[in-house]
This record gives C-alpha cells, structure tokens and sequence, in this order.
C-alpha cells in the first residue's frame, strides 16, 4: 500500500516537473494488489505480474507455471501444493511463506527473500537460488535434496544453494 502512494507521489512530482507528460501518467498503471485475498485455485500461470503484492494470501493449489513474477511481495503466504514451476520469482519477497508439496521446479529465485520460509516436500529440482537470502537451517535441509540445473540460468540447485 505504501508502495502505490510513493508511486502516485513520485509520478506526480514528474508531470508537475514537467519530466513526464500527462498522457504517461494515464498510462500508468499500478501494480496488482493481491493482499489478504483467498485465491485457492487461481490461475495465474504465463502472467506477467512483476512486483504484484500477495501478503497474507492464501494461494494453495494456485499455478504461476512460466509466471514473471520478478520483485513479487508473498510475505506470509500460504502457498501448499502450488505450481510455481520455471516461474521467474528474482528480487521477490518471499519471507515467511508456507510452502507445503508446492512445485519450485526450474524456479529462478536469485536474489530473492526467503527468512522463515518452510519448504515442506517441496520441489526444487532445478530451482536456481544464487544470491537469494535463508537462514541457515532452511539451505541445510534445502541441500539433502537439492538436484538438478536450472534451464534458464544454468546454474546447478546445489551451487545456487552454496551446498558441500
């Protein structure tokens, strides 16, 4: 929330300025706000939904199969068994997130923010996690299963994981 009234603010000081017309500010539209929503089930796979916010959502069962989903806010989601497979979740936040028998197969979440996530059977074949943030605990159980590389990064689970 207090990302779209930074937005509106910034854009506004852009066309007062005279940096940015009033027709780009027409066009301007703010990212899909998901927050505190029941969307068991949704699909949303091939979306492109960059920065969109899904805080305290319930996704299970949800699908962002081949989604881009780059910058995304799922803080405290639950996302049991959803399809997240060769979804592009870079830069996204995803702390404290339930994932139970989800799919991350393929999955790029570099750089991406994890703390206090649980990844209960969850898939990661694939998954490329360079440079993403998890305590310590969670890259020590993601490492006993961790295999595979990921398709569009090339990039190994278990080095992305930094795995021994």
């Amino acid at each position: 929330m207090i990302f779209r009234y930074l937005a509106a603010f910034v854009l506004a000081f852009l066309v007062w300025s005279g940096q940015l017309s009033a027709i780009a500010l027409s066009q301007y539209a703010p990212p899909p706000s998901y927050s505190n929503a029941e969307l068991r089930g949704r699909d949303f796979s091939g979306q492109n939904l960059q920065v969109a916010e899904f805080s305290n959502t319930n996704l299970a069962t949800a699908n962002f199969v081949n989604a881009n989903l780059r910058g995304a806010v799922f803080s405290a989601s639950v996302m049991t068994e959803t399809n997240l497979q060769n979804a592009n979740l870079s830069s996204a936040m995803m702390d404290q997130v339930t994932f139970k028998r989800a799919s991350l197969k393929d999955a790029v979440l570099t750089d991406a923010i994890l703390f206090r996530s649980t990844f209960e059977d969850t898939d990661i074949t694939g998954a490329d996690f360079s440079n993403a943030l998890l305590d310590g605990a969670q890259v020590k159980k993601l490492c006993e299963r961790a295999s595979g590389v990921n398709p569009t990064t090339g990039t190994a689970t278990r080095d992305s994981l930094g795995c021994k």
